[in-house]
């Protein structure tokens, strides 16, 4: 075995304790969730769809469904520092460009992918981390067909000026490989607007407590929440099941919640 260590990544829920999704929960609190310590959806996401092809940008529109987004939200201990709204309006990449301003953050989603984030820079182009590379493209073209949204407000810091949000993504235009200090192009767009260390990789300590909470809602009335000890291993959590869509990620927790009741069953199950 030596030194080498091999990739972590999330597997199932099957490996991570959990919530409850009915919000009956017997134990005192929320569970702690996965850290994905060496994995990144940088390698899966952006274009692909969840057979792994690779979209081309001049393919006919992608298929987006707002309603099977998952609800969600992200808690630094008590305060709420992410929200999805379900009243973000999606356009068209045509129609977004009339909408855009620089240094707005701009979200491309599509049924089946993982959500794709850019900083628009002005003269109909952004700057975005895409296949391990930091980039200068056409919104038109770094949208791959899928729709877009306008995402300021999503994440509750104070943002920057805009002529800095602007400046940050610049500087890193042709930043590859080992020289990024994002794991996915959600992190790199919120830390141009933000400038908050916490959505860099290696950004907070994963040791001791847990001070993130990522809830899940279920329905009108429950949740499901996971505790992690940095901001980025939540927005992962966070993405993996933007990536699954709200059919399967529930289906997922539910299956999960079925086999630790049959555990419990068990002859000798404590």
């Amino acid at each position: 075995m030596g030194n080498q260590m091999d990739k972590l990544s999330h597997l199932s829920y099957a490996e991570v304790p959990t919530v409850d999704p009915t919000g009956l929960d017997t134990d005192d609190g929320p569970r702690i969730g996965v850290s994905y310590i060496f994995s990144s959806d940088d390698e899966l996401e952006d274009g692909c769809a969840l057979d792994g092809s690779e979209k081309e940008s001049n393919q006919e529109e992608e298929h987006f469904d707002q309603r099977d987004e998952v609800e969600c939200s992200v808690y630094h201990r008590d305060e709420c520092i992410y929200e999805r709204s379900a009243q973000l309006e999606v356009y068209s990449p045509e129609n977004l460009l009339n909408k855009c301003k620089a240094g707005d953050l701009v979200e491309f989603v599509a049924s089946g992918q993982y959500p794709h984030w850019a900083v628009y820079v002005g003269d109909f182009q952004v700057v975005h981390l895409h296949r391990a590379e930091v980039k200068n493209s056409f919104l038109t073209d770094a949208s791959q067909g899928r729709r877009c949204r306008i995402v300021n407000d999503s994440y509750k810091f104070k943002p920057l000026g805009a002529d800095m949000v602007v400046q940050n993504a610049m500087e890193q235009v042709g930043l590859k490989d080992r020289e990024l200090s994002w794991r996915n192009s959600e992190c790199f767009a919120a830390w141009c607007r933000f400038g908050r260390r916490e959505f860099k990789m290696g950004g907070e300590i994963r040791i001791g407590k847990q001070p993130y909470r990522l809830k899940i809602f279920t329905s009108a009335k429950h949740s499901h929440v996971l505790e992690f000890q940095s901001l980025e291993d939540a927005i992962m959590e966070k993405r993996r099941n933007d990536h699954l869509g709200r059919t399967a990620a529930l289906r997922e927790l539910a299956c999960h919640y079925r086999n630790v009741e049959g555990s419990k069953k068990q002859p000798g199950a404590q």
